[in-house]
């Protein structure tokens, strides 16, 4: 049964992401050509496109320099499906594998999952791994806790976020989100009063202090709800800049900072930005050049003392808030001293 249903999806999320958001379950955005499908995938450095499939040029207006600096990097051995923390470890999936490694890079356990992971989440000392259609539980050294199937044999699952009392996860070909209690019961469906577009697997969630985040890709948009499912507000603006969404489906991760500040990471061009819970744009603490340039999304945690950890194709990279560069950024638009949030573990940085 496992074996069917990790087979029965033919595409990887991570391919997905590479793809720009071109293609979704056997079709395609609305409006948008074979042409430009083949464009968005053979000339990701030429032209990007927006939901309705409009060609624009790729134009990163960020020239400042990111407040933050590389102190650490380590390779993994498969390319990474999925990553989080672990206190003060990462845990990453690869094509078939998850594995738990140390501050220094070292794997510390390995155990062998199913094909297609499209998420994972850690909380405490518990591993949440999501598959196109099923989740399943696993302590750290590899034991299978729990496991339950989507309440649907359509779902088509892309990311999740587990609080005190639920499990909750989109679907990208239900365009809604599924809740669960933690031993895999149906709560509710969640639809968005705005309507989910979801153009490709870039349907973000993560949750903070009782309230649920989610991305609303194809609109440029990110929403709050409440545990029982209740709309909140949402926040985004389609645009090239800092502090806008760019192309047809953006952000593609959320998470939170330890101060409670929303982190985004884009793909196009690749960047990480702060903004308050109520949308406000704070700063853009990794950039495009930052992140090593190229045109995809990272997995990025914030650790309780302020490093951000970014997670990419075969790397894990480790950056830290550097007063000095902070100071050197053009206009101050990307340092983090100019937000005025002074308690917050982000800035207790390092000067060169």
């Amino acid at each position: 049964m496992k074996e069917e249903n990790n087979n029965k999806k033919g595409i990887s999320r991570k391919e997905f992401l590479r793809l720009s958001g071109s293609i979704l379950a056997g079709g395609a955005i609305a409006g948008i050509s074979g042409k430009l499908i083949h464009d968005m995938i053979r000339r990701p450095e030429k032209v990007f496109f927006d939901a309705d499939g409009e060609e624009y040029d790729i134009t990163d207006g960020d020239d400042s320099v990111s407040p933050y600096r590389k102190i650490s990097s380590f390779r993994t051995p498969e390319e990474i499906e999925a990553f989080d923390l672990m206190g003060g470890r990462m845990v990453a999936v690869g094509d078939n594998s998850l594995s738990v490694y140390s501050p220094e890079g070292n794997v510390e356990e390995c155990f062998a999952v199913g094909s297609d992971v499209r998420d994972i989440c850690v909380v405490g000392q518990e591993i949440y791994v999501l598959f196109p259609a099923r989740i399943e539980v696993y302590s750290p050294s590899g034991e299978l806790l729990r496991e339950w199937d989507a309440c649907s044999d359509n779902s088509d699952y892309c990311s999740f976020t587990v609080t005190p009392q639920s499990v909750f996860v989109t679907d990208a070909f239900a365009k809604n989100i599924c809740q669960y209690d933690l031993e895999g019961g149906l709560k509710r469906f969640i639809d968005s009063p705005n309507g989910f577009v979801v153009p490709s697997y870039s349907f973000a969630i993560t949750n903070h202090d009782g309230t649920v985040y989610c991305s609303n890709p194809g609109r440029h948009l990110v929403e709050s709800y409440t545990e029982e499912g209740k709309y909140l507000a949402s926040f985004g603006q389609a645009g090239t800049a800092v502090g806008a969404f760019s192309g047809c489906c953006n952000p593609v991760q959320l998470s939170f900072s330890p101060a409670g500040e929303l982190l985004t990471s884009e793909k196009g061009i690749p960047r990480i930005s702060c903004y308050s819970p109520d949308g406000t744009f704070r700063s853009v603490l990794l950039n495009k050049k930052a992140l090593g340039g190229g045109y995809d999304a990272f997995e990025a945690r914030m650790t309780s003392d302020g490093r951000i950890v970014a997670a990419g194709k075969h790397s894990v990279a480790v950056y830290k808030y550097d007063s000095a560069l902070a100071k050197a950024s053009k206009g101050g638009s990307a340092a983090c001293e100019v937000c005025g949030i002074s308690d917050c573990p982000i800035r207790r940085g390092i000067t060169v």
